[in-house]
């Protein structure tokens, strides 16, 4: 099963956030719409809907397309992804005006701070997510696909 491997790397590194981000995205609309949370989603929920899904995808690429030359275990791999979308995403929120960083921490919206400390240990968490996320179901998928180790 040799044709188009890139394809379907791609098709495996979607297949996680994709259904996850739906997800995310009832939850966002029931807290605003029906608990009446003052989160305007629309602008949250854009950069993660179009970019994480087709990161992942160009991410399990890079992957497939480095093994030859590293050995880095995919879980590994799939961990340096929150190092991009963290930076990616804090200035998208700022030129979209509705992040702003103080003394304290990071004021969403002008009316939710989050203190830098819970902003470490959030990114901790997350990048613990990832890499088991990428060693688990992204490789599961790859396996799948016929594009495993």
């Amino acid at each position: 099963m040799n044709n188009h491997p890139y394809l379907r790397a791609y098709m495996a590194g979607i297949a996680v956030p994709t259904p996850l981000l739906l997800v995310i995205l009832t939850l966002f609309s029931i807290a605003r719409f029906v608990y009446q949370v003052p989160v305007p989603v629309e602008r949250v929920i854009i950069f993660p809907m179009a970019i994480v899904p087709n990161l992942f995808g160009v991410w399990n690429m890079l992957h497939l397309a480095s093994r030859p030359h590293t050995h880095l275990p995919l879980g590994f791999h799939g961990a340096i992804l929150p190092f991009l979308l963290a930076p990616a995403g804090f200035f998208l929120a700022r030129g979209l005006g509705f992040l702003e960083a103080t003394a304290h921490g990071l004021l969403c919206f002008g009316v939710v701070e989050i203190h830098y400390v819970h902003l470490a240990l959030a990114f901790i968490a997350v990048v613990i997510f990832y890499y088991l996320a990428w060693k688990y179901l992204i490789g599961f998928f790859n396996r799948v696909v016929g594009v495993s180790e």
